[in-house]
């Protein structure tokens, strides 16, 4: 089941199929352990980028933990704007690693070619806030933020990439619960991390995005010499200045951005609510599609769902949460689901008004029919706004199955909204008296 087919004397691997399922092609790219080839699924047809390593070079050079560490966090972290990691196989002397094709560019390319307008930087610094904010509430820390790891699609959307120095926030701690491995690229590293005192991966990480930002305006670094230790002199003091056409706005956010204090540098909630980072995107320069959050038309919906008069068993136990099979086949651990469901005695119509009054006290839009509802948040998460649909089904006239689903939006704040919000609210409407194996929320 390994990898078929030879390499040549430029690194191009010739008809090779790796475990009978991608064909690999041209080289992309290469560093010192890896190489990354153009591959398609032979099964699919769908495009991917291959990374090859050597297990024998990554082994001795105590590399293997690195390389395991960059795996698990790819897998944890599912954003638009990070590179998504496919599918990892491997042979008797390769790793191979089936990830995200990104078709576009590095960010570092749009740079050398000169500083971008705000507008453009406002956009690309949006959505790297956005993906860094999500590894950040999963407990991932990049450390090597910086333009060369920032990719852009055909849409040029930014893709985060390159997790091989990252960090959970167990690994690498202390007793006083801060990181002290000392890594990244100079230009970027925040002071603390110089410092080799032990920093917060967080706050690390956000002074690199304000180095990214400066950089993105500017066309330069914010701290640069010849001589290394004068320029991190420079970072120990926070000492940059800001070119004349910095607009105020962003001069002060990106002020707070390379505080070299990290107690009092600025988090990314106030980033977000700053109003540089708050301006909306000219329409130039958005994409052309359709909003994704938009609440839909019931109505033009085929497959809208009637009240079912008769449940046979198999239906009421696909229902239940009890005889729910599905951890046997999925990775995704308990506290990530994505759905819930509860029994209630009643009517459609009283579920539905319960579920509208939810919405009305947490300021969420709703949109109802006769069996289903929908909610949604009117402030973006870390994934776009979360929006929440309840199916209805009625077992008999006054006992309902009620099916609660994640619909868009950020599978950790759905839980917590859940959690928090929705099971609090509802515990006086579930059905008391489930049988000793139910699930039902308590």
């Amino acid at each position: 089941m390994g990898d078929k087919g030879r390499i040549n004397s430029e690194g191009q691997i010739q008809s090779t199929l790796v475990h009978g399922k991608y064909e690999l092609g041209r080289l992309l790219g290469h560093g010192t352990f890896a190489k990354v080839y153009h591959a398609r699924n032979i099964g699919t047809g769908k495009n991917v980028a291959m990374k090859v390593i050597g297990k024998e070079k990554v082994i001795k050079v105590g590399m293997m933990e690195q390389m395991k560490r960059e795996i698990s966090v790819m897998k944890m972290v599912k954003h638009p704007n990070i590179v998504q990691l496919h599918e990892v196989m491997a042979s008797k002397s390769k790793i191979y690693i089936a990830m995200e094709l990104v078709r576009g560019e590095e960010l570092f390319n749009k740079v050398v070619k000169g500083r971008l307008g705000e507008d453009v930087a406002r956009l690309y610094f949006q959505q790297l806030i956005s993906a860094i904010d999500f590894c950040h509430s999963r407990g991932v820390y990049h450390r090597d933020l910086k333009p060369e790891n920032l990719l852009l699609d055909e849409d040029g959307n930014l893709k985060v990439s390159d997790f091989g120095l990252s960090a959970f926030s167990e690994e690498h701690l202390r007793q006083d619960g801060l990181l002290h491995t000392t890594c990244g690229t100079p230009a970027y590293v925040s002071p603390e991390v110089i410092a080799k005192k032990g920093y917060d991966g967080a706050k690390a990480d956000l002074w690199s995005c304000g180095v990214i930002l400066y950089v993105l305006l500017a066309g330069f670094l914010p701290f640069q010499d010849e001589n290394l230790m004068v320029m991190y002199k420079k970072i120990y003091k926070g000492d940059f200045k800001s070119p004349p056409w910095f607009s105020s706005e962003a001069r002060r956010l990106i002020t707070k951005l390379l505080d070299p204090n990290p107690n009092t540098r600025i988090t990314i909630s106030k980033i977000m609510d700053s109003s540089w980072f708050k301006k909306p995107i000219p329409q130039s320069l958005m994409r052309k599609k359709k909003e994704e959050n938009e609440l839909f038309d019931f109505e033009e919906k085929d497959n809208k769902c009637e009240i079912s008069k008769t449940m046979n068993a198999f239906h009421i136990i696909s229902l239940s949460e009890g005889f729910d099979l599905s951890p046997l086949f999925e990775e995704k651990k308990r506290v990530e689901r994505e759905e819930m469901r509860f029994a209630t005695a009643g009517t459609p119509s009283s579920v539905i008004s319960r579920l509208e009054k939810v919405a009305k006290a947490v300021k969420f839009d709703v949109k109802s029919s006769d069996t289903k509802v929908r909610l949604q948040g009117q402030e973006r998460g870390r994934k776009g706004k979360l929006a929440i649909a309840a199916d209805i089904y009625a077992v008999t006239p006054s006992f309902m199955v009620v099916e609660v689903k994640k619909d868009n939006g950020d599978t950790l704040e759905y839980n917590q909204f859940c959690s928090n919000k929705l099971r609090p609210a509802l515990r006086d409407i579930l059905w008391t008296s489930p049988p000793e194996n139910s699930s039902i929320p308590s």
